[in-house]
């Protein structure tokens, strides 16, 4: 009996011994995306997910699930919120009114790359920390390269072309539509493909990329340049706040030091993409048509009251709107 005790005694004093992260409960996360396993930004939504678990050497383990099998892209904030799922993307204007400081980025204000979009999306946030954002931990955001205008049958040269027209557009993108004269029908991504193989639309206003990433440029045949109003859309990478004060101090500076590698990563895969996405077009017989500078003037020129109508929005929400904007374009400018 006394052998025992002693033996009892000794396991308990080399417990004790053991740094206390191999004795801390590993905690398991799921993570909800709508991007197809086969994307380019739902591969790095894998990849971040294993470096977390890498780096916290076991600690942190995340069970991804793509393709809207968890839930589905217009839900998956409110799938994190709720605990539906523990980490989610997808992208906030799915959310439309939703997020009215965020909004600010998505405007059209002449994007050249998703390296850009995605740093002004990153310092936006980091800069108003917006409240909008407060019942989830925001690990980061990443943007894409310019939205343009794609079309099946009917080419779009100037803006007598687009009157009318049915086109898929989703938050500030579908009020680029509407300025621009067009009728803006709202959908996601994954439901545009046959929306515009069957005719319910007459194409869409998307980044060059999707054309390959969703085969978009099987069912579109021109993409018009209209680079001066070229927009982008935010996309949110973000946990559930139980889950997030579940893990510890040390996990949580590893996770988002990984988060912040990882923002770069996509934007950076926007663009790549975006090259792939042309190419794809091309080799479909799609065709481009450029617009004129006079024309990109005109096409500018009915945009421009959306800003106003953002700040005035935003004015209603107790949101400094033109601080917001202001800053939005200011370091959009530095960065591009």
């Amino acid at each position: 009996m006394k052998k025992i005790l002693i033996t009892v005694v000794a396991a308990a004093m080399c417990m004790c011994a053991l740094p206390l992260t191999a004795g801390a409960k590993s905690i398991n996360l799921t993570y909800s995306n709508f991007f197809p396993p086969t994307h380019i930004q739902s591969k790095l939504a894998k990849q971040w997910s294993d470096e977390v678990t890498k780096r916290t050497e076991g600690r942190v383990s995340i069970a991804y699930f793509p393709g809207g099998t968890l839930t589905k892209a217009k839900q998956c904030y409110d799938g994190v919120v709720e605990g539906l799922s523990d980490i989610g993307m997808s992208a906030l204007a799915y959310s439309r009114g939703r997020f009215p400081a965020m909004a600010a980025v998505d405007l059209p204000l002449g994007y050249k790359s998703g390296v850009a979009a995605t740093k002004v999306a990153n310092a936006v946030y980091k800069n108003f920390n917006p409240k909008e954002l407060s019942d989830v931990k925001v690990l980061y955001f990443h943007a894409h390269g310019p939205g343009l205008l794609f079309t099946a049958k009917k080419p779009v040269k100037t803006l007598e072309d687009i009157k009318g027209m049915k086109l898929r557009g989703t938050g500030n993108s579908a009020q680029l539509l509407k300025a621009l004269g067009a009728s803006p029908v709202a959908m996601s991504m994954p439901d545009s493909y046959q929306a515009i193989r069957k005719g319910v639309v007459d194409g869409g206003v998307y980044p060059m990329e999707t054309n390959k990433g969703w085969k978009m440029g099987e069912v579109v045949d021109y993409c018009t340049l209209d680079y001066p109003v070229g927009y982008t859309t935010t996309f949110f990478a973000v946990m559930n706040k139980d889950k997030w004060d579940a893990i510890s101090e040390q996990d949580q500076k590893i996770i988002m030091e990984i988060s912040d590698e990882f923002a770069a990563k996509h934007g950076q895969a926007w663009d790549e993409s975006d090259k792939e996405g042309r190419e794809f077009l091309t080799k479909k017989g799609g065709q481009f048509i450029e617009l004129s500078e006079a024309e990109g003037k005109r096409w500018k020129e009915k945009a421009a009251p959306m800003m106003e109508d953002y700040i005035q929005k935003a004015n209603e929400k107790k949101l400094k709107g033109k601080e917001i904007l202001d800053f939005t374009v200011e370091t959009l400018n530095s960065v591009q």
